[in-house]
Parts: structure tokens; sequence; C-alpha cells
């Protein structure tokens, strides 16, 4: 094999790896969230489909690029295909996952990813940031992204750490992504096993509960964010000893959406959405998530 053809046979890999784990995320019904079944005003499961086929294929350049570039560029691809904001979030968190040479790990590789940032990569995300328009994002007195950034990315995104669950990741190194996430999914078994968007689900409300979601948390206030986890945190115990095909389950999953729903979609976990779609990348791209199982949903 070339070197190019080699180079090519990586980018489809992650390509097609990043497009699939959009897609998987959007389609499974979490609550709160848009779904083949449910839409908002001004967003559709499409919108998310298109979203997933426009950035995948940049996002699989991220090493090439550059992360911030590769996040400008998405964006920039995305906004051709959606009107509203479809996957700020998950662009921001999958493209310096993307970035980790394959031959590493991405537990191994992260660290030295996210060192590497620089202000240059802060300046495009600034921009991608104000080009996809994210709502309930207010504004701050250090690094507002009205601005021009001073820092490396590494270090803006750890200054918006404690408000913005995807920043996060990259001050804590995608700990909630690497250590959360992914062992769930490497631990699917039973019943999950034969139903993926039952155990998307689980981990949707998995990560709801341990996290406050941070777009809940800016368009409704803290204590919104903390009671949808308090919530989140019923609904497992609810679901805990019920079966998948279960009417009751079914119910519990149910008043729970509808609570999210209500005030006109503003207690959407858009971020734990964006966490759930990162999470399953890092499942497929570790090969924990066996295609051949994915295919058969």
């Amino acid at each position: 094999m070339t070197a190019m053809s080699a180079d090519f046979e990586t980018f489809t890999l992650l390509a097609e790896a990043i497009r699939r784990a959009c897609v998987l995320e959007a389609s499974a019904a979490k609550p709160g969230n848009v779904h083949p079944r449910a839409s908002f005003p001004d967003l559709t499961f499409e919108d998310f489909v298109r979203s997933a086929e426009a950035a995948s294929p940049v996002l699989a350049r991220a090493a090439e690029l550059g992360v911030g570039r590769a996040i400008f560029q998405a964006i920039e691809a995305t906004r051709a295909v959606a009107s509203s904001n479809t996957n700020l979030g998950i662009v921001l968190l999958i493209a310096p996952l993307s970035a980790v040479p394959l031959d590493q790990s991405l537990r191994d590789g992260i660290g030295n990813v996210l060192e590497r940032l620089t202000r240059d990569d802060a300046v495009w995300v600034y921009r991608a940031i104000r080009l996809a328009q994210p709502g309930g994002l207010g504004s701050t007195d250090d690094q507002d992204v009205a601005d021009e950034p001073t820092g490396s990315l590494h270090e803006v995104m750890a200054l918006a750490a404690d408000r913005d669950g995807v920043a996060s990741q990259y001050a804590n190194e995608f700990e909630w992504v690497l250590n959360e996430g992914l062992p769930f999914l490497a631990s699917v078994g039973g019943e999950f096993e034969h139903c993926w968007e039952a155990a998307i689900i689980e981990l949707h409300l998995r990560l709801l509960a341990e996290h406050p979601d941070t777009l809940i948390a800016r368009k409704c206030g803290e204590s919104v964010a903390a009671e949808a986890s308090r919530r989140a945190r019923q609904c497992l115990d609810d679901l805990a000893s019920l079966p998948l095909d279960s009417t009751e389950r079914a119910r519990f999953i149910d008043e729970f959406d509808l609570w999210l729903r209500a005030d006109g979609h503003r207690r959407n976990p858009g971020t734990t959405a964006d966490l759930v779609a990162a999470c399953l990348f890092a499942a497929i791209r570790e090969r924990v998530i066996e295609e051949a199982r994915l295919a058969s949903e």
C-alpha cells in the first residue's frame, strides 16, 4: 500500500466513524432532543443528518488542517446545509479526538493534541462560534468570543470549563468521554447489545444525571439544570429493573421527555447530546463497538 493510499484509507475510516457517530446520536430518541420522531421549530432530524455528512470529511482532516481550522471549516460546511446551529458542540469535541494519530489510543494521544493547540486554533474557533451563532451563549469579561483571543485554544477553553461542558473536556483531557462514556459503551451487553438505541438513551441519562447540562444552565439557570439532572437520576432508578420493551419503561422516558420539552424547548440538554456523539465516535474509533453490531440496528 502506498503512502497516498494509506492516507486516503485513514481519512475514509475517520470520516465514516464521525458520520456514523453523529447520525447514531441523532437517531436515538433521547429525552428532550431532536430525533426522527421529534423536531424543534427550527431543527429536524434531517438537519442533523445533513450536518453530519457535511462536517465529517472536514473533521477527518483535523490533524492535517489543525484543530481550530478544521472546526471552522466544519461549521462553514454545516451552515451551507443547515440554517440553524446543529453541531457546534459536536464539532468542538470531535475535532481534537480526530487529530489523535490512529496508531495511538485516544487516552494516550489526546493530551499531546491539547497541549499543542495554539492561539491560531483559538482564533479559528472563535470565528466558528460566531458563525454558528449558538443559543444561550451569553458573554464573559475574559476571552469573550466577540473579541479576539489572546491565549491558546486549550487556555481559553480552560477558562470556560466551569460553565461549559464542552470546554471542560479540553480542560480535563476528555475525562467524561473517555473515562465515563467510553467504558459504558464498551461494557454494553445483555438486552442492550441488541438495542443500541436503548443503550444510547441510557448513556445520555447517565451523563445528564452526573453532569448538569450547561446549555440548560445558560438558558434557564443552574437550579433548572440541577433539577434536570435529578430527574435523569430518578429516571435511571425507575428504569433499572424494567425490560427494554416494557410499556412502563417507555412511560418513564416519555414523562421525562415531556418535562424537558416544556418551556419552549429551553430545557433541551444539548450539551449532553454533544457529549454522547463524542462518546460514540470514541467507541467506534477505538473499536469497542463492532460495526457489524451497529449495522444490524
